[in-house]
């Protein structure tokens, strides 16, 4: 009791109480205590521990829907292709000199090396390097985690895909053994970490585990340097060792929303098929009715009537008592478009894509429309972060360095050391709703020293550099040919011809 309540209590000791105990009652968090309307939701479990009773059920369930949900696969490719794009992740780079300027030269040989690379980077020879980035990132998100093993120098069977010799060997999580445990070693998960929980080995099988027949012994797993292996994973807590799918919390919701479709897609279909039945009201004083007035076969019983639906019919060959009824399904639900689109909205929000792109409603103002896309690219720029820092980055950085080991690429004396492999990721940009409307405020925002053409060029996908020298050469394939466009005609000074002039033999042209 603090003084107040011990005043009180002075002048009436049962109020003193009363205040005392109502003060220790709202000193507790109200969802803390469960009720018989709230369920107990107080057990901790430690993270690893969930992961390992759950990641790979949650898994399996999402490439269960993933093949056989449209919606769910949609998400996917929406997710994918807003965060790495067609063209990949792009890699600009950025070595210095040693007065702090950009190695112009030195970033050029870069380039022109990574180009050739990229066509066949990973083992298979399968891929090229924005199909080997989307993919990885499909299972990524599909998964909860991918791995890929860097794979250097000289490699028995290996035939590298360009001068440098590096490639990469991508991996779904089911190649690191979720099961595979070994405490004394500080092995967990397939993931051998040291005593600051930093990971230094991953335990990886050489044969997938789940082809048929395969017989998976401790001798068809291997051991791979941390240093030579990546894993980009999806982490919902802190010491967590292995990814958890991305459709974690939504597969409830979704596998309803999937069932509940197809059960109106039956039913609808049912409906469409039912046309009429003869319906018959037996117990008419004096007249012939149902099986007794229809015609019958030799043995005397009834033949069935076929009786064809088509449009403008008329019933003629009723027997008396009988009448024409029809069944009122409701199908389709009008309430299933609605319903519908709140499921959705939850599921997009669940897992970060769009409701716009994963429903293919774009219904709605410019202004609703570009509010929900500036808003949703912030989710799709931070999973294009954590796929750059995990995956894109680490390769390209591997890739500098075995080109420079391997004497492919030589450093010029004033690359300052150490910033060889310095790049800039340029990931998707925004993309424009309203074209007129957003290159006019660009333009305003340069115009008024707000920004720069710089980042206006980054925000379209676009590449500085590259798009400098494209134009510097078509202006002089325009200067060569005579030839005057809208794009340098303010740049232009203004000739005034004298029509008079003007003949049909004259061979200048102004476009």
């Amino acid at each position: 009791m603090n003084v107040v309540d011990q005043l009180v209590a002075m002048f009436d000791p049962v109020r003193g109480v009363e205040r005392a105990q109502a003060r220790t009652v709202l000193a507790h968090y109200e969802a803390a205590k469960p009720s018989r309307l709230r369920k107990d939701r107080n057990r901790n479990h430690a993270p690893n521990s969930l992961v390992e009773r759950s990641a790979s059920a949650l898994r399996n369930h999402a490439r269960f829907l993933e093949r056989n949900h449209d919606i769910t696969r949609g998400v996917l490719r929406t997710l994918v292709n807003n965060v790495v794009g067609p063209g990949g992740l792009g890699i600009e780079p950025q070595p210095l000199r040693r007065d702090g300027t950009i190695h112009v030269e030195f970033a050029q040989e870069l380039r022109r090396l990574h180009g050739k690379w990229r066509k066949r980077p990973e083992v298979t020879a399968r891929m090229h390097w924005s199909q080997t980035e989307r993919a990885a990132a499909y299972a990524w998100l599909r998964d909860g985690e991918v791995f890929a093993q860097m794979v250097m120098g000289s490699v028995p069977g290996l035939v590298h895909g360009s001068a440098v010799p590096f490639s990469l060997e991508v991996l779904e999580a089911d190649f690191v053994p979720l099961e595979y445990t070994d405490l004394s070693r500080k092995i967990r998960q397939g993931i051998q970490v040291n005593d600051w929980g930093r990971s230094v080995a991953f335990h990886v099988f050489r044969r997938d585990p789940r082809e048929a027949g395969a017989w998976i012994t401790p001798a068809d797993v291997k051991s791979v340097p941390a240093a030579n292996f990546l894993h980009v994973s999806t982490m919902d807590r802190l010491h967590q060792l292995r990814g958890v799918s991305e459709f974690a919390s939504v597969l409830t919701r979704v596998e309803d929303l999937k069932d509940y479709e197809e059960s109106e897609r039956i039913a609808a279909k049912i409906a469409a098929s039912m046309a009429a039945y003869v319906k018959r009201i037996p117990g008419i004083d004096g007249f012939e009715t149902g099986d007794d007035v229809r015609e019958k076969d030799a043995s005397g019983k009834p033949i069935p009537r076929d009786m064809r639906m088509k449009p403008g019919m008329i019933f003629d060959n009723l027997a008396v008592g009988e009448e024409i009824g029809t069944i009122d399904t409701n199908r389709p639900n009008p309430n299933l478009v609605a319903w519908r689109a709140g499921q959705l909205k939850a599921y997009a929000a669940g897992v970060g894509a769009s409701y716009s792109s994963i429903s293919k409603d774009y219904a709605g103002s410019y202004s609703s429309m570009r509010q929900e896309l500036v808003e949703q690219w912030v989710h799709y720029a931070v999973l294009a972060d954590d796929f750059a820092g995990q995956f894109s980055i680490p390769v390209w950085e591997r890739f500098v360095s075995m080109a420079t080991l391997s004497g492919v690429l030589r450093v010029p004396e004033d690359v300052m050391p150490g910033t060889e492999a310095d790049c800039l990721v340029v990931g998707q940009a925004m993309p424009w709703i309203d074209p007129l409307k957003e290159a006019t405020a660009w333009e305003k925002l340069v115009q008024a020293g707000f920004a720069s053409e710089v980042e206006v060029i980054r925000r379209r996908g676009g590449t500085p550099d590259e798009l400098l020298a494209q134009i510097k050469q078509w202006r002089t394939q325009v200067d060569k040919n005579g030839l005057v466009f809208t794009s340098n005609a303010a740049n232009t000074e203004k000739v005034v011809i004298d029509p008079a002039q003007l003949s049909s033999e004259a061979t200048d042209t102004t476009v």
